[in-house]
Parts: C-alpha cells; structure tokens; sequence
C-alpha cells in the first residue's frame, strides 16, 4: 500500500467526494446556457401528500433530470431543487412514481411545473398499487422504492429501486426540452 491508498483522499473517494474543484470561471447563466445544449427526456414524479386539511393527497413536481442507474438491481435517478414545496414529501416518502411525458403532454407538463394547489384536479390518472398517481397516456411509468438521497449543491438526488414499471405507448413520441424550449423527438434515417 502506498500514499495513494491511504487519507483522507481515499476516505473522501470511499464516500463518493473527491476534493473540492476549483471556483467556476463562468456566471450561473454561462453555465445554463452551456446544459441547455442537452436535450433531455421529461417526466412527472409524484407521490403521497401528507394529507392535512384542505390539502391534496397527492403531489407532483416536472422533472428533467431523469436517468437511469443500473439494471441488477433496477435502478433509476432523479434530482429535486430542496427549495421545492414538495420537497419534504418527497425526502420523507417510501415510495414514488416517475411518469414519462409523451409530446402531446406539454399542459401536463406546465401544470405540475406551475400550477399551485391540487394539480390533480380533472386529470386522469390511475393508482399503481402503493397507491400512487400514474398519469394516463404517459409513455411509460416507474413506481420506486425511495432507496437512497445525495444532498449535492442546491439539489438532492434521488435513486429509486424500480419495484414497477409500464410502457402504456411504445410508438408516441416523448415530450423533449432542449435550449429552453419543448420539442418533440423526430427519429434520424427513416
């Protein structure tokens, strides 16, 4: 064993930091601008309310940082702004549900992005069964077991367990977010 494999370099790699980074050379927006140039898939996560008077039993937030982890065991992550409303609902669930967005979803989108108050007012949805929302014509679904949280900067990430997952259509075109704007995804070669 040498210096390499011993300190606090090892101690900090073994719980996943490293040591810090220089200070960025560039402003907030700079940096926006530069991962706006990544398109990105978008999703709904919802999850139980804590079901106090005048509340809605559910919440929902639109999130793009959505990807997956492995396969053995499934495993897929997402991050959430820990300014966020819901956020201690999500922090403290077991369980939740990762809605995939069709292109023809952009009002759904804007709703859970936006709206305050019930978002589940008037839309359809189906409960998986931990009793969930599952929102209707979403391409497909992911209901997790909430296994694990990183605190990072402004964000926590989330790693859920894939206990359940659906693909409700296989041939619509999902809803896209790339340079600020909503798109859909047209497939190359055809």
């Amino acid at each position: 064993m040498d210096a390499r494999d011993s300190g606090p370099a090892r101690e900090a790699s073994a719980r996943g930091r490293t040591s810090r980074a220089a200070p960025p050379d560039f402003d907030a927006a700079h940096f926006r601008h530069a991962l706006s140039q990544f398109a990105t898939g978008v999703t709904v996560v919802t999850t139980r309310s804590d079901g106090g008077p005048g509340k809605p039993a559910f919440v929902g937030v639109t999130a793009s940082s959505f990807n997956s982890v492995s396969l053995d065991p499934p495993l897929v992550l997402w991050s959430l702004g820990t300014q966020a409303n819901s956020f201690p609902l999500f922090h403290a669930g077991s369980h939740y549900v990762i809605n995939i967005l069709a292109a023809n979803q952009l009002d759904l989108c804007k709703r859970f992005a936006t709206l305050k108050g019930d978002r589940f007012a008037n839309i359809d949805y189906a409960l998986s069964p931990t009793g969930l929302p599952i929102l209707a014509q979403s391409l497909a679904w992911f209901e997790c077991h909430n296994r694990s949280r990183y605190d990072e900067g402004d964000h926590v990430i989330f790693v859920g367990e894939v206990e359940r997952c659906g693909v409700v259509d296989a041939n619509a075109a999902p809803l896209v977010f790339h340079r600020g704007a909503f798109s859909s995804l047209d497939p190359l070669g055809k």
